[in-house]
C-alpha cells in the first residue's frame, strides 16, 4: 500500500478548488444532494481509486469503489460512485478524473508490456526508474506497482548504482576492480550495479564481479553476445537492460533472453478516457 499523506491530498485539491466552484456557487446548488459516477471507457488496468477515494472524502462524500487498484476494467466498467452536495461533487471531479485518467494510463501501459515480455520470459521483470515527471512520484509509484511493474530506485540513496558520471571523478576510472571492492567494503548490505555504455565496457565490468550489469542503450546483437559471454566470466551476475525499452520495443528485448528491463516510458502513456457523469439524487 503506498500511503498519501493528508499535505498530498490537499495539494492536489487546492490546484483546482482552493475559492470553491464559482459555477456551483452562482447557481446556487449548494444545497442539492447529487451523484457522481467515474467510468472506464476503454478496457484496460486500473490504478489511482484509492487516492481518488480518499480525495472525495476530503470533500465530505460518500464514496464506494468498485474496482481495487490493479484489478482489470472491462469498457464501460464503473469504477467509483460518489454522492453528497453538488458544489462538493463539482470540486472533486476534475482533480479525481485528472488522477484517474493518468494513473490508468501508466498502469495499463505497464501491464501491456508486461503481456508482451511474459510471452518470452514468464518470471521476467520490468523496472522503472526514478525518472519520472517532476511532482508525481507517489502517484507513479502506485500505477506502475498497480500494473505489474517494479520500481528500480525510489532515489539515489536506495541503491548502489555504478555510473560513468561517477567513474569520471576517480582517478582511475576504467579500475572497474577496485571500484566494486570499494563499494562492498562501504555498503556490504547493498547489492552492487554497475551501468556500462558500451561492449567493451561490459565485458571489463563483467570481470570485476558485480552483482546486476545495466546494459545502456545496447543493440540487440550486443545484447546476445554478453549473454552468451556472461556466464563464463561472471557466473553470479544479472544482466539488465535500460535504454530504449517501451511498449513497442519489448518483444524484441524479450527474446534476448533477459530478464529484467529498465525503463521511464509507462510514465509518458497517453491518459485513459475517464467518463464522468453528475446528476441529481432523487
Amino acid at each position: 500500500m503506498i500511503y498519501y499523506p493528508d499535505a498530498f491530498l490537499d495539494n492536489l485539491l487546492m490546484e483546482d478548488i482552493q475559492y470553491g466552484d464559482l459555477t456551483s456557487r452562482a447557481l446556487a446548488l449548494q444545497a442539492q444532494q447529487g451523484i457522481m459516477t467515474f467510468t472506464r471507457r476503454e478496457a484496460g488496468c486500473v490504478s489511482g481509486i484509492e487516492l481518488a477515494r480518499r480525495l472525495l472524502e476530503k470533500l465530505g462524500l460518500t464514496v464506494v469503489t468498485h474496482l481495487q487498484d490493479g484489478d482489470f476494467a472491462d469498457q464501460g466498467t464503473l469504477l467509483i460512485t460518489a454522492e453528497g452536495r453538488a458544489d462538493a461533487l463539482h470540486q472533486g471531479w476534475k482533480v479525481v478524473q485528472n488522477v484517474l485518467e493518468w494513473s490508468c494510463g501508466v498502469s495499463d501501459y505497464m501491464a501491456k508490456m508486461l503481456a508482451i515480455y511474459h510471452r518470452y520470459q514468464p518470471k521476467g521483470q520490468i523496472a522503472c526508474t526514478r525518472k519520472n515527471i517532476p511532482n508525481t512520484k507517489l502517484l507513479a509509484t502506485q500505477a506502475v506497482l498497480a500494473g505489474g511493474g517494479i520500481i528500480h530506485r525510489q532515489g539515489c540513496s536506495e541503491t548502489i548504482l555504478l555510473f560513468a558520471n561517477h567513474r569520471h571523478f576517480l582517478p582511475e576510472p576504467d579500475n572497474w576492480a577496485q571500484h566494486i571492492k570499494q563499494l562492498r567494503q562501504a555498503a556490504p548490505e547493498k547489492c552492487v550495479v554497475v551501468e556500462a555504455d558500451d561492449i567493451e565496457q561490459a565485458r571489463e565490468a563483467l570481470k570485476a564481479q558485480p552483482d546486476i550489469l545495466q546494459l545502456d542503450k545496447f543493440s540487440i546483437e550486443e545484447i546476445t553476445q554478453l549473454q552468451q559471454e556472461a556466464p563464463e566470466i561472471a557466473p553470479h551476475c544479472h544482466l539488465s537492460i535500460a535504454g530504449g525499452i517501451n511498449l513497442n520495443t519489448i518483444e524484441n528485448y524479450a527474446q534476448t533472453g533477459i530478464t529484467l528491463m529498465v525503463t521511464s516510458a509507462p510514465y509518458y502513456a497517453p491518459p485513459t478516457d475517464i467518463k464522468v457523469r453528475l446528476y441529481p439524487k432523487d
